[in-house]
């Protein structure tokens, strides 16, 4: 490929709207233009990147007896009202009707569509077991899409489905998935992806785990556990909090005291002067269904973890809006003496067990307790955890506190589903003794685009992109100095033309540009290697080669110049 033929344009101020740097990065490089919030069209470098990466999920699902299907985008109501999750799922799913006032929709993730098409091939045990995938278009209608490609509405994805009549043969082949997960990260320049164990959302199933890239722009929170003998980690969202809870002396008498102008639960235990740890806050939400009130009541000094909350309730919830009529007061809402209309769910979180001498709400305006005795003030009262894990917390599986938060983009994750979908679905088969039985699903997705967009956070300089050859665009960026110069000219027309037979991929920069602009243009494009004809070179009789990462600079005869380059890009792939 010419560069002076290559359509996009790259450019040197970083545009506004860009909060990370690999977003600004891919937009300033003419890798993407976006057409609509979270929505891009892709350049050819792009474009070239994301089928490498494909080639190579491709390769390793394969390699498992992955077989490659295609779903399609647009489909029916019909298969997700089978399933329940037609209305079940919110605002993030696209419906819409026909011309022919059939309800559709745009899938954003295809497990019904993966049942549906297997349920009639797949009615013999002898079928099984057997994983299908695709590398598909989807749509989700993310609120507030951000970063680039990390964060979008329409998007690539590698999904894929198993079908097993065993528990144990799902978690079997649940560990080959995991395993070829970690060699395509590998390939695709990441290797420094970590698992850790997640929650199943809106997919179900008991078992998790996403494939995350640590970095400080990511927007998951990880648990990890610093103890080097231990290797548990964890989304925050499915990390359980274990506090040692401890009795604070002597119980105290539970006294009302006049808290005026005070609300947060900062600014009451900063009047009574006791710290967070030593209070009894109420959070508040209402069930999206019907509204009703869920009052969460947790230690001062911890944080709600809606996904725990809305696992442990079954349904989800909004942030409560407090009216005069619903028997709440905003800031002082407490245990004892709680009374909330209609059918509230209170919640007691396991920071509060065995706990004694709080401050908490007294349920009237400018009103706390304090002395607030959970075993004697609150006697039924059923523990539960939905707290957030703490920087410093309690690591459950070794014991100590050893657990740090870290940042991380999920680039893929896989799932054990066991029977949600093939039960709801009615998808049976008749096993060796002609019984009727349910077959259980495993789902592996990674996102193309958001794996490109990971490298490239991942793997960068302050003047572009630093691309593993695996993916890079081309292996190649050839860059002719003077082009003006005739004998400069001709040599770098023939070494694009010799290297292109021996099946190099290369971008050869032909403009008659100024240097500058060249390894400006070079950088943004982020190629691994360079190669440099200018007049000064043909004058020694060398040809300038530059890795990207600036791990190899060298001046190599212009006789040598093509096998040097096929061992440089031979040992760049690890060959």
């Amino acid at each position: 490929m010419k560069l002076s033929k290559l359509i996009g344009e790259r450019f040197k101020d970083k545009p506004t709207d860009c909060v990370i740097d690999s977003h600004a990065l891919m937009m300033r490089g003419g890798y993407m233009k976006d057409i609509a919030k979270g929505i891009y069209s892709q350049y050819p470098p792009l474009k070239r990147i994301c089928q490498k990466i494909e080639n190579i999920i491709r390769e390793e699902m394969d390699a498992i007896d992955g077989q490659e299907v295609l779903f399609p985008v647009v489909m029916s109501s019909t298969i997700w009202e089978e399933s329940g999750r037609y209305e079940s799922i919110g605002q993030e799913m696209l419906r819409f009707t026909d011309r022919n006032g059939a309800k559709m929709l745009l899938g954003m993730t295809h497990e019904e569509a993966a049942v549906h098409l297997v349920r009639d091939y797949a009615n013999s045990y002898q079928n099984y077991p057997f994983m299908i995938y695709q590398i598909q278009t989807k749509f989700r209608d993310e609120a507030r899409p951000r970063a680039g490609l990390i964060r979008v509405r329409e998007f690539t994805m590698k999904d894929a489905y198993s079908f097993h009549t065993s528990q144990e043969d799902l978690e079997a082949y649940y560990q080959v998935v995991y395993d070829a997960y970690n060699r395509i990260f590998a390939r695709a320049g990441v290797p420094e992806v970590i698992t850790v164990a997640s929650d199943s959302g809106m997919m179900g199933g008991s078992v998790a785990h996403e494939y995350m890239l640590l970095t400080p722009v990511g927007e998951d929170s990880l648990a990890i556990c610093e103890d080097e003998a231990c290797d548990y980690r964890a989304n925050m969202e499915a990390a359980k909090s274990i506090i040692n809870n401890q009795k604070n002396g002597s119980d105290e008498e539970l006294k009302e005291v006049y808290t005026p102008n005070i609300q947060t639960i900062e600014e009451i235990c900063g009047f009574l002067k006791t710290p967070l740890e030593q209070s009894c806050k109420a959070v508040i939400y209402q069930k999206n269904v019907d509204d009703e009130f869920v009052v969460i009541f947790i230690r001062g000094d911890l944080d709600v973890n809606e996904t725990k909350l809305t696992n442990y309730l079954g349904e989800a919830v909004h942030p409560g809006v407090i009216t005069p009529e619903c028997g709440l007061h905003a800031g002082y809402t407490g245990p004892v003496g709680l009374k909330v209309a209609g059918k509230p769910t209170v919640i007691y979180d396991e920071s509060l067990k065995g706990t004694n001498n709080l401050s908490c709400g007294a349920n009237k305006d400018e009103y706390h307790y304090t002395g607030l005795c959970m075993e004697r003030d609150i006697p039924d009262a059923e523990y539960v955890d939905v707290a957030k894990i703490t920087e410093g917390g309690i690591c459950p599986k070794c014991g100590k506190p050893t657990i740090t938060i870290k940042r991380g983009i999920e680039v893929g994750n896989i799932f054990q589903l066991g029977t949600k979908y093939t039960k709801s679905m009615h998808m049976t088969y008749l096993d060796a003794d002609g019984k009727e039985q349910t077959p259980i699903m495993g789902c592996y997705g990674i996102g193309v685009g958001r794996l490109a967009a990971s490298v490239c956070e991942a793997h960068h300089d302050e003047y572009g992109p630093i691309w593993p050859i695996s993916i890079a665009p081309w292996q190649v960026h050839l860059c002719c100095l003077r082009a003006d110069d005739q004998a400069t000219h001709d040599f770098a027309d023939k070494l694009y033309a010799d290297l292109q037979k021996q099946g190099v991929e290369v971008i050869y920069d032909d403009r008659n540009a100024r240097p500058g602009v060249m390894f400006s243009d070079a950088d943004l494009l982020g190629v691994p290697i360079r190669l440099v004809v200018s007049p000064r070179n043909m004058g020694e009789g060398v040809v300038e080669v530059v890795t990207r990462d600036k791990s190899v600079q060298e001046k190599v005869a212009t006789g040598e110049i093509i096998a040097y380059t096929n061992e440089l890009i031979n040992k760049l792939s690890g060959k």
